[in-house]
């Protein structure tokens, strides 16, 4: 490995006066790339079709932060919920850990969005227009003529087309496929708010993927530090051979050989989608993303020697020729994750298909009814997670008395996928009351099946 280690002095995309080096990678071929452009249709596809897949009416995948209402799978999440997604965060958290300490960062190169759409969409468009990375690096320095503003422009309205249209998609997973038609066929008037979201979201793709581009994986992203803490020695990554390739030297045809397999030809670092030069180690700028080992093998297939000088390995799998292990660390946090998960998946089983709150009516007392009852006051919010409406019944489950719902026969609508609210009374015998407070259970019944409990306070006199 090379001595040198003042490349962790600084990024590849900023030089010495701190001006932007802009990357002009060239196009990977090879085996791990054709894998990935595999990976990239598969991942397409679902991006662009999920949003609009329905199930009984009901979108198969949408966020609406705006309304606080989630849709996973066809399964439905209001706020009330939101302890499920906490524990779905955390175990995210851990698995993102684990992961990383076992395979590095394999997320970024093959799952993250920014590397899916950059690497395998808007540079393969950026290609297409301006040609390899030598021809665009000579567009770059010449003056501007007709073929570099045809060109240039072209890029560019391509690169905010394709923004236009990705950032659409983006707002149907948030406000659902429905509401985004409405917001292009009806007039513009009825949806300013909603057209004014797909133009931001248009800005901020197009920024990204036009001008930011690598600088999101190096300078913004925080994920790319975290990994400097949870790598270690075991860690799988994309890593060179030093103990191999060491010493460097130029290849001569014919010539004996006392230096090592790495032929100094840099193209490991022309195909450098950030810019590293990978044999100098593990860098926080790597994402991973193979171009490289396809870059070496190519040339080491070429002058004739094994392949994989640069390849998947851990430290200790180049130093000491050791495989991964499952660390006492590993093993600690794996189980975590399970535990997480299984706690997750408890919840999600014994998940009522309505829930609710009810709070007694603030800064009233009990009231009397007569000589023999002592009545509550209570207001009740009611959720509904299925399809359907459902029309609700409220029944006393640990104690005698009944229910009287106000303006209603001690029922309370529902709309599928909506709210419904009501006040009630609870009616109890005076001598079943016992104590100052007393705890209630109220069963939600619809067609005399049980679908809900919650739990309350009757307040009644002093004992």
């Amino acid at each position: 490995m090379a001595d040198s280690t003042t490349f962790r002095d600084s990024i590849a995309t900023v030089d010495k006066q701190g001006k932007r080096n802009w990357i002009f990678a060239q196009q990977p071929k090879g085996r791990w790339y054709n894998i990935r452009s595999m990976i990239s249709l598969l991942y397409f596809s679902v991006f662009f079709s999920l949003p609009f897949i329905s199930i009984n009416g009901r979108p198969l995948f949408m966020l609406n932060v705006v309304e606080g209402k989630f849709i996973l799978f066809g399964a439905i999440f209001w706020p009330q919920d939101f302890f499920i997604f906490g524990l779905a965060m955390m175990a995210f958290i851990l698995f993102i850990i684990v992961f990383t300490m076992a395979f590095g960062r394999l997320f970024c190169g093959w799952i993250c969005p920014q590397t899916i759409f950059m690497e395998l969409l808007f540079r393969r468009l950026e290609y297409w227009i301006e040609g390899d990375a030598a021809a665009q690096k000579r567009l770059q320095q010449a003056p501007w003529n007709t073929d570099k503003i045809i060109r240039k422009t072209g890029k560019h309205l391509a690169f905010y087309a394709l923004s236009f249209l990705i950032a659409n998609i983006f707002l149907a997973y948030i406000i659902g496929a429905k509401a985004l038609q409405q917001i292009i066929a009806e007039p513009l008037s009825r949806h300013t708010g909603g057209f004014i979201a797909i133009l931001v979201f248009s800005g901020v793709f197009y920024g990204v993927f036009a001008f930011m581009r690598e600088q999101i994986c190096t300078t913004v992203c925080p994920y790319g530090r975290l990994q400097g803490v949870l790598l270690d020695k075991n860690s799988i990554l994309v890593a060179y051979d030093y103990e191999r390739g060491e010493p460097r030297g130029k290849f001569r045809k014919d010539e004996a050989r006392a230096i090592g397999d790495c032929i100094d030809c840099m193209q490991c670092v022309k195909v450098c989608p950030t810019g590293i030069d990978i044999r100098n180690g593990t860098q926080l700028e790597c994402i991973n993303c193979t171009a490289c080992i396809d870059a070496c093998d190519f040339m080491m297939e070429k002058t004739g020697r094994p392949k994989g000088l640069i390849r998947y390995a851990s430290e200790n799998g180049i130093a000491r020729k050791e495989r991964l292990k499952f660390t006492p660390r590993l093993k600690v946090y794996s189980v975590i994750l399970v535990i997480i998960l299984g706690a997750i998946s408890f919840m999600l089983m014994s998940r009522k298909p309505v829930s609710g709150t009810i709070m007694r009516t603030a800064g009233m007392l009990y009231q009397e009814r007569g000589k023999d009852s002592l009545t509550n006051l209570y207001r009740i919010k009611l959720v509904n997670k299925t399809t359907g409406n459902i029309p609700l019944e409220l029944r006393l489950e640990n104690v005698a008395g009944h229910i009287e719902v106000i303006g209603s026969k001690n029922s309370i609508p529902v709309k599928a996928e909506g709210q419904g609210e009501g006040t009630f009374f609870i009616v109890l015998p005076r001598e079943a009351v016992h104590s100052r407070k007393s705890t209630l259970y109220i069963g939600l019944y619809h067609q005399d099946q049980q679908i809900g409990r919650l739990r309350t306070t009757f307040l009644g006199p002093v004992q």
